[in-house]
């Protein structure tokens, strides 16, 4: 699909919008005072693949902890506030590389003005968040309740009021638990701006529910050219999200590299552990750069001719295995060295 052409903006060293490649973003679940445990779990997080990182920032303790998280990890860091726009100017002050506000819970004018000034003097975007629990009550009313357009609205008043002010670096996120009045209202905001867009369902859920409509909502959306950085939010470990958000835009083609594993469902031929040895390869292949099709099949019946389509697969057997390279059975192994012997031979992959 043709990605829309949004504005540039630059975040620490990673560039969006301008139909830069889509970056996945996530956000510490780790109290940010506790400098340790979020440096941990941030560096945890880029390795899975993690290209900007989001911390809360509720409290001076944890703006001031940003200057020391910023010195031990490698990506960008965004300060997450509501309510207190000297939280804002604290975390700016003390390193992060991007701010993300809603402009309506900061208060007066002249606080959100402060706020932008020091944003404008060190250059540092601003992420202008309208959530639809939040929605104002005039908007509520205006749409006859929660709707796409009330949304949208609400979100272009808060970016006009900033770009009164005289700043324009901006990235605009517009949120809902609902996803097709989310879907709907990033239809309607991309012909209104050329901000860039970051995207994202919120309050999705837990690993299912919240990768069911994630995958749909964001699916949806980006196949329309819109968006310019993602967020898949879960309730539970942001491991997950990163996960899921690679598989989102490698599956829509946005994004390549990464291995693409394969399995087939178990039936009654299947006679080893497949779920198992499915996850456990999904595991151990996240740390291997290659763009290649890995397939996991249950069976040594099927498993070779559905195996064809990958680059690679191993299918199971009683106490044994086969490692299948690009349809054709290679060898027969124990089955207790399946995974190891599948490992290396993808860390041999280029060497053959």
């Amino acid at each position: 699909m043709e990605r829309k052409d949004t504005k540039v903006v630059k975040i620490g060293d990673r560039i969006i919008g301008g139909k830069n490649p889509i970056l996945i973003q996530s956000m510490t679940n780790t109290k940010t005072e506790d400098v340790k445990a979020t440096v941990e779990q941030i560096n945890r997080l880029a390795a899975a693949g993690c290209d900007i990182i989001r911390c809360a920032v509720p409290t001076m303790e944890a703006a001031e902890a940003l200057t020391e998280i910023k010195k031990q990890i490698a990506i960008p860091l965004v300060a997450d506030i509501h309510f207190d726009y000297r939280l804002a100017i604290a975390a700016m002050e003390h390193g992060a590389d991007k701010i993300r506000i809603n402009p309506g819970n900061i208060g007066s004018k002249e606080r959100v003005q402060a706020m932008v000034d020091v944003a404008k003097e060190r250059n540092i975007p601003i992420r202008v968040g309208v959530n639809s629990g939040s929605l104002e009550k005039d908007l509520v009313e205006k749409y006859h309740g929660v709707t796409a357009e009330g949304i949208v609205e609400s979100a272009l008043d808060k970016v006009h009021l900033i770009e009164d002010m005289g700043y324009d670096n901006l990235v605009i996120s517009i949120k809902s638990s609902d996803v097709m009045m989310c879907v709907k209202a990033h239809e309607l905001i991309a012909e209104q701006t050329d901000h860039p867009l970051h995207v994202g369902i919120t309050e999705a859920g837990t690993i299912i529910s919240g990768n069911i409509k994630s995958s749909i909502g964001l699916g949806l959306i980006l196949n329309q050219g819109i968006g310019d950085t993602i967020r898949v939010s879960l309730t539970g470990d942001p491991l997950e999200e990163i996960k899921s958000a690679k598989l989102i835009l490698r599956t829509l083609g946005l994004r390549k590299g990464g291995i693409e594993v394969v399995s087939c469902p178990t039936c009654g031929r299947t006679r080893i552990n497949l779920i198992e040895l499915a996850n456990q390869v999904e595991n151990m292949v996240a740390d291997i750069p290659l763009d290649i099709k890995v397939a996991v099949m249950g069976c040594v019946v099927n498993g070779p001719g559905e195996a064809k389509e990958a680059d690679i697969g191993i299918a199971g057997g009683v106490g044994e295995g086969l490692i299948i390279k690009h349809g054709q059975i290679d060898r027969k192994v124990p089955e207790n060295q399946l995974l190891s012997e599948l490992r290396k031979e993808l860390l041999n992959w280029n060497k053959e």
